[in-house]
């Protein structure tokens, strides 16, 4: 998925915030705009808004001093999905379809985005989306390929959202590799972060290489690319990811919350769909 022009008010919208975040000094908050927008122009727009991301964090966090503006609120999100924990396991344990289920709880984990302007309530989105319906659902094609499938790639996206994903994980019944960013970006999830939430209890954790806010296979390391091309499944949360792989040739399942209104387009669905997406369908 290629940069719009759409999406330019957006990077400097999270400039801001992010700038008011963690200074309260109008003139480095200046600075931080100021080098934005003269940033911005320097990109081709066939480059993935990830890639736009990357640098745009990278200037707050060089001009503030704060490579983790996120850190704390990271901390809480996870601990906030902790306590859910049991309630959701036991929801997934007594439904019809217990995998459907999970899929859906960790499709509900991903409205934890401060990428997006999008607000959440991590509570009342989740019964929300537990009873929406998909808006692309591949799910059968999903079971197809996760039972053939020897070798799984779980490509995680926010802190916090990794908590419903240990649910989902606990679903597969196979050996998963869950790969996370190398370091910090926005609210995204890097080792410590799948850690607090327990990945490492059902998942191998690998980090894969890339600090941008979504996977930029031009950026990730050889040993990720090596399980990426192998992998049988290929699970990406989140819209970052979505689009860094949505032109990839791979058994790539997206499973994502559209919150905003470039990536639903690009996927031709309504603003705030779910969707269980298989690439290149």
């Amino acid at each position: 998925m290629k940069t719009q022009l759409e999406c330019f008010p957006c990077f400097l919208s999270q400039a801001l915030n992010t700038a008011k975040r963690v200074t309260t000094k109008k003139e480095k908050i200046h600075n931080i705009m100021k080098q934005v927008c003269l940033f911005l122009p320097t990109m081709p727009l066939d480059v993935t808004p990830s890639e736009f991301g990357r640098e745009v964090y990278r200037i707050v966090s060089a001009v503030t001093g704060i490579e983790d503006p996120f850190q704390e609120i990271k901390k809480l999100h996870t601990q906030q999905a902790l306590k859910l924990y049991p309630r959701l396991k036991e929801l997934i344990q007594s439904s019809e379809d217990p995998l459907l289920t999970a899929i859906r709880i960790s499709i509900a984990g991903n409205v934890i985005d401060f990428g997006t302007t999008a607000k959440f309530d991590m509570e009342k989105d989740l019964a929300v989306i537990l009873k929406m319906d998909f808006a692309v659902d591949h799910y059968l094609a999903f079971c197809k390929a996760l039972k053939k499938a020897d070798k799984i790639l779980f490509i995680g996206d926010n802190a916090g959202e990794t908590v419903f994903d240990c649910l989902l994980i606990e679903e597969l019944g196979k050996p998963v590799t869950y790969a996370v960013r190398e370091r910090p970006i926005i609210n995204d999830a890097i080792f410590e972060d799948a850690v607090e939430a327990g990945i490492d209890k059902v998942a191998e954790i690998l980090s894969s290489g890339c600090d941008a806010p979504g996977c930029i296979l031009s950026l990730c390391s050889a040993e990720f690319l090596d399980l990426y091309h192998s992998s049988d499944l290929i699970i990406s949360k989140g819209q970052g990811n979505y689009e860094g792989l949505s032109d990839e040739i791979r058994p790539i399942f997206f499973l994502l919350k559209a919150k905003c209104p470039v990536v639903a387009s690009d996927i031709n669905v309504p603003l705030g769909s779910i969707l269980l997406k298989k690439a290149n369908i």
